[in-house]
């Protein structure tokens, strides 16, 4: 796609439509996949496992990401460890907390330090990100995913957020920072900026990527072309 190639950060696919995964899987433009119970709920997934193993079927080079979703933690390392054991491509998803607020550091250490790759998600906080980058091992992949686009929902810059946690996370040589919750075609740019490594886009967002250096006055004009044409199709007459 024009204006992809100047970008260096990773474009994940967020979605749990497997029809759409595989679509995109070859278009060839995402790096990765990412998936939650909440996506795989609105798309109609009936049986998690079986959804998770035709999409890695379908994808089997490219990192996907699947997330536990017991309370406790106990019930998340069973999950996690099944969840692993579907394919090498596999990233586990731990929230950062459950439900009650506790912290699932323990958890990500055990797991990191067995050599279970993870993604840290749910992340909205420095002191979160902190805890995680403890917690991971060095020498295990891993990623940590700030919800960057929630945060800017408070009426919070997400940027320092981001780069603030680009520096935490360099003593991490094998941990990514994604860029989540993207909200425009702008967040692609600050992501790339900070230097995050990855984030998930979604199609629509997508699309917009050949808009990236466009002349502000002849997308003025074509805008203007634009309100032009739908009222004459339309009929409209005052």
């Amino acid at each position: 796609m024009s204006g992809l190639p100047q970008f260096r950060i990773k474009l994940y696919a967020d979605g749990a439509d497997l029809h759409g995964m595989i679509e995109e899987y070859k278009k060839g433009i995402a790096s990765g996949f990412t998936t939650n119970p909440t996506l795989m709920k609105k798309a109609g997934v009936k049986s998690y496992e079986e959804f998770a193993k035709a999409a890695l079927k379908a994808i089997p080079d490219l990192p996907i990401s699947f997330e536990v979703f017991s309370d406790d933690l106990p019930g998340m390392e069973r999950e996690a460890r099944k969840i692993g054991s579907w394919g090498n491509n596999v990233y586990i998803k731990i929230p950062v907390t459950n439900t009650k607020g506790e912290s699932t550091a323990p958890l990500v250490k055990k797991l990191s330090h067995d050599g279970l790759k993870l993604n840290v998600t749910a992340i909205l906080a420095v002191d979160q990100v902190k805890t995680v980058a403890s917690a991971l091992s060095p020498t295990t992949p891993s990623i940590v995913s700030i919800f960057a686009g929630r945060i800017a929902d408070t009426g919070v810059d997400p940027m320092p957020i981001m780069k603030e946690s680009v520096k935490i996370l360099k003593s991490n040589p094998k941990t990514e920072l994604l860029w989540a919750s993207t909200r425009e075609l702008l967040n692609l740019i600050q992501a790339e900026s900070c230097g995050c490594h990855i984030i998930t886009i979604t199609n629509d967002i997508l699309k917009k990527v050949p808009l990236v250096g466009k002349d502000l006055n002849q997308l003025s004009l074509e805008t203007v072309q634009m309100f032009y044409s739908d009222a004459q199709s339309a009929g409209y007459k005052i």
